[in-house]
């Protein structure tokens, strides 16, 4: 399959490869920071971006751990054989320090024509020099800069290359940053051939990774997919959630009791978590420190109920990293079934859960694609969507809209997703009995639905979004 998808990304790398071209700024070089979650295709877009330019590269790829003296000497030959015009003047040296190895860099780089340079998982490469990314910025600003070159820095670890630019950090207000996400529910539904409804299923089981879906074949039904998939202990989907997790956590910590507990049991509170832990229940402080680093990388949110009262006591743990979702739910229970051939317990354990599970991990996608089509011209005030709950989980409002976070509710909503069947009056009134727990909400606060198959007639509500109405919030 061809290179899919991802052409914002390319028309902001292409702008900033045009500012080079150009040559109007006082630098002649231009730096761009590209951070997204392992496998998501980082290494790949950037490829596919340099192959399209035809221009002199060169990409360098760090790896974790490895000792600096065979890193820096790494660097200098990946340098030499590149085909960077002046890229001989790094055969057979061996640079001592960051500094050496980058002003190496510098003067492979040509003069007068645009050139791209690539370093890849640069926190790797900083974490073995103390002052790293005061060395980097130190290059950057008496050599790097003044070629005509599109430096991209890629990191796989969010924070640390969000701390990179930080305004306390030396390469502060030097790039340009770019996020890349997962491929959206409509990019997997293109990539794949499927229907809205089926497009949404394909993300919540692919993580929108662009190296799973592209293995599902063009107009495959999700059972089908996941069978293949299952059959084989190589397949991208089996695999994939292992060297996301092995790359930062190892087998056996503290922090990956804590994501089993959340994305593979389901556990949502403090509590609930602490107590589903393997063994003896975890200590308070230990959670709590394990849980800061989890959301700092962005693999765990924690959500607070949306009204117009703050409720952080109430706030609830979910997978944040949507290419753990499904794999922690269904896919790292099975790997000792995929390893003895039993591809059909692993899909026996998905048709016993998957609806249960469906329901709820649909739930931060409806969000997030009512967050890109609100405010519109009907709810002008909408800015924040969320959900609602108390303390006991009875009732729980799926969506709540409001204007501000908190802030006065605008609308109340709930989120049945099923493949058959419109929002039902039955459903329709227990939302309206619901919604009365919410605070804020009043018999006038508007009433909302998403639900694939639409409404029936007649019910009071003042707007229904489908599943063609949510891919529309990610225009390709």
């Amino acid at each position: 399959m061809g290179f899919v998808g991802r052409s914002r990304e390319i028309r902001e790398l292409q702008g900033q490869l045009d500012v080079v071209r150009a040559g109007t700024r006082a630098d002649a070089g231009v730096a761009v920071l590209i951070r997204g979650r392992r496998r998501v295709g980082k290494s790949r877009l950037v490829a596919e971006f340099v192959e399209r330019s035809g221009l002199p590269s060169v990409t360098f790829q760090a790896a974790k751990g490895t000792p600096l003296v065979q890193e820096l000497a790494l660097l200098a030959e990946t340098i030499a054989h590149s085909d960077l015009p002046d890229a001989d003047t790094a055969r057979d040296i061996a640079p001592a320090s960051l500094t050496a190895a980058l002003t190496l860099l510098a003067a492979a780089l040509p003069d007068d024509t645009p050139s791209i340079v690539v370093l890849d998982e640069i926190p790797w490469l900083l974490e073995h020099v103390p002052g790293g990314a005061g060395e980097l910025q130190r290059v950057w600003d008496s050599r790097l800069s003044r070629k005509p070159v599109l430096l991209l820095l890629l990191g796989s670890d969010l924070a640390m290359m969000e701390r990179l630019t930080a305004p306390d950090q030396p390469f502060y207000a030097r790039g340009t940053e770019l996020v890349l996400d997962p491929l959206t529910p409509a990019e997997v539904g293109a990539m794949c051939g499927l229907a809205p409804f089926d497009a949404v299923d394909a993300y919540l089981i692919t993580g929108g990774l662009p190296l799973v879906a592209q293995e599902w074949q063009h107009g495959a039904t999700p059972d089908d997919f996941l069978l293949r998939s299952f059959a084989s202990s190589t397949s991208a989907l089996v695999v994939s959630g292992a060297r996301v997790l092995d790359a930062e956590f190892a087998e056996g910590t503290v922090a990956r009791q804590v994501l089993a507990a959340i994305g593979g049991r389901g556990e949502r509170t403090f509590s609930g978590i602490q107590n589903a832990a393997r063994g003896a229940p975890l200590n308070a402080a230990t959670l709590s420190s394990t849980l800061a680093v989890l959301i700092d990388k962005r693999i765990v949110a924690a959500d607070e109920p949306l009204s117009t009262a703050s409720a952080p006591k109430n706030r609830r743990y979910r997978i944040a990293d949507p290419a753990l979702r499904f794999w922690l739910a269904f896919v790292e229970p099975a790997l000792g079934e995929v390893d003895r051939a039993r591809p059909d317990l692993a899909m026996a354990r998905v048709e016993r859960g998957f609806a249960t599970w469906r329901g709820r991990a649909v739930e931060p996608v409806v969000r997030s694609a009512l967050r890109r089509l609100l405010p519109d011209e009907t709810w002008p005030d909408v800015t924040a969507v969320g959900g609602w709950w108390p303390r006991s989980n009875r009732p729980e409002v799926d969506l709540v809209g409001t204007s501000g976070a908190p802030g006065p509710v605008r609308l109340v909503g709930t989120v049945k997703w099923r493949a058959d069947g419109p929002l039902r009056a039955a459903e329709c009134d227990a939302l309206a009995a619901d919604a009365t727990a919410v605070p804020g909400v009043s018999v006038a606060t508007p009433l909302v639905a998403v639900c694939p198959g639409g409404a029936e007639p007649g019910l009071p509500l003042a707007a229904t979004w489908t599943a063609d109405d949510l891919l529309a919030a990610w225009p390709s």
